[in-house]
């Protein structure tokens, strides 16, 4: 009898319950053969392939070696939550470094670097510094004093540079100095002073419209936003009364941003009434020399003022945007300045305007000076290169 064997293969399903974690790197390419430090990466919410249910600011940034990175979150569509991140990466010349997004165990206070504020105790001023220089403009109630005749008035749209030689804040102290009559931050007591005259000229980088031979500008803000304050930018909106260029009505804002490290401020003003703005430097007593650099993009203005020197700067954003330079005097209105007249497009223009005061001890001369407003003109054109990439992780 022939027997017949069956066999039987059981197979046996075993259901593992597996966590799936999104990872994130951030890929930083810096292509110029210069190391790059104090240049602000901008990363939204989207870029790190986060959703909207989750809160930005319960994550940050290690490098290749866990090191935590400073950053800063900022709120811009004005709903009341971050949905941008920024960082300032240390690169080295034509080499690449990656970073990783992680989940913060706790929220850690960064310093106050760059801060910015509207000061009504010093009537109606602006004022923004960071780790290097400082700024302000002025607002409509010390326009109001100016034309009232009333002492302490300014009427002007231009920018006034702050000389300052500490890295830390200085505004709020100098202001409360003021306030309460117990000093005055036009004498160096060690920190630096407010001794950069405007008056009615263009400081550094104000704008002017021209139309024939006359320069026209804007008076005093009339409406300000602080947009954000923390270690790496402060940035915020001013925006003028419509003002007249000879029959010509020009509305005007600046957004106006000063990040960690940087002498420069960026200026990224909306100018409708016009397809042509002229940008400034004051000359004052038109003693100093005068740097004009079509190929790098920048003027610049290296004179003696009082017992130091100072070298102020205006750098395009695009070389290809400037139609002219021109130096202008008015001996009647003792106002001398130097201009380079750039084309406007879709009622916008950026670029960025700052100073450097040799008694901080970053630019003994205007070898150096000009020197980094050529570097920052070569950033500008070959900015660091962002890749992101994200893979799910079963654990």
């Amino acid at each position: 009898m022939k027997l017949t064997k069956f066999l039987f293969f059981f197979s046996t399903i075993v259901f593992v319950s597996c966590n799936k974690e999104v990872s994130t790197t951030i890929s930083i390419t810096n292509n110029l053969d210069i190391p790059r430090t104090f240049e602000t990466v901008e990363l939204s919410k989207s870029d790190l392939k986060l959703s909207e249910k989750d809160n930005l600011e319960d994550y940050g940034l290690v490098d290749t070696k866990q090191k935590p990175q400073t950053v800063q979150y900022v709120d811009t569509n004005n709903d009341g939550k971050a949905n941008v991140l920024l960082f300032q990466p240390e690169i080295n010349s034509n080499e690449h470094s990656n970073f990783t997004l992680i989940k913060k165990e706790k929220k850690t206070n960064e310093e106050l670097v760059c801060y910015s504020r509207f000061v009504p105790e010093r009537t109606d001023d602006y004022a923004w510094e960071n780790d290097k220089v400082a700024f302000r403009v002025y607002g409509p109630t010390a326009q109001k004093m100016k034309e009232d005749g009333v002492e302490g008035g300014t009427l002007s749209s231009g920018v006034d540079c702050w000389l300052k030689r500490v890295e830390y804040p200085i505004i709020n102290k100098w202001y409360k100095k003021y306030a309460d009559k117990t000093g005055t931050y036009h004498v160096d007591t060690g920190e630096g002073l407010d001794n950069y005259h405007v008056g009615v000229s263009r400081g550094c980088g104000g704008i002017s419209v021209k139309v024939d031979s006359i320069y026209y500008n804007s008076k005093n803000f009339i409406n300000y936003k602080t947009i954000t304050t923390g270690p790496i930018r402060t940035q915020f909106l001013v925006e003028y009364a419509i003002w007249d260029a000879k029959g010509k009505q020009i509305k005007e804002s600046r957004i106006i941003t000063l990040d960690k490290g940087n002498n420069l401020s960026k200026f990224e003003i909306t100018l409708d009434g016009t397809n042509t703005a002229s940008i400034g430097l004051t000359l004052h007593k038109n003693d100093g020399i005068i740097t004009t650099d079509k190929e790098n993009g920048f003027i610049s203005y290296w004179e003696n003022l009082d017992d130091s020197e100072l070298g102020t700067g205006v750098v395009l954003a695009n070389k290809e945007d400037i139609i002219d330079l021109e130096v202008y005097e008015n001996e009647k209105e003792e106002v001398k300045n130097q201009y380079v007249k750039v084309k406007i497009y879709n009622k916008k223009l950026t670029y960025y305007a700052g100073f450097g005061w040799k008694k901080s001890n970053q630019f003994k001369n205007i070898k150096q000076w000009n020197a980094y407003l050529k570097t920052f003109s070569k950033r500008l054109k070959s900015p660091l290169s962002v890749s992101i990439m994200s893979q799910t992780i079963y654990n």
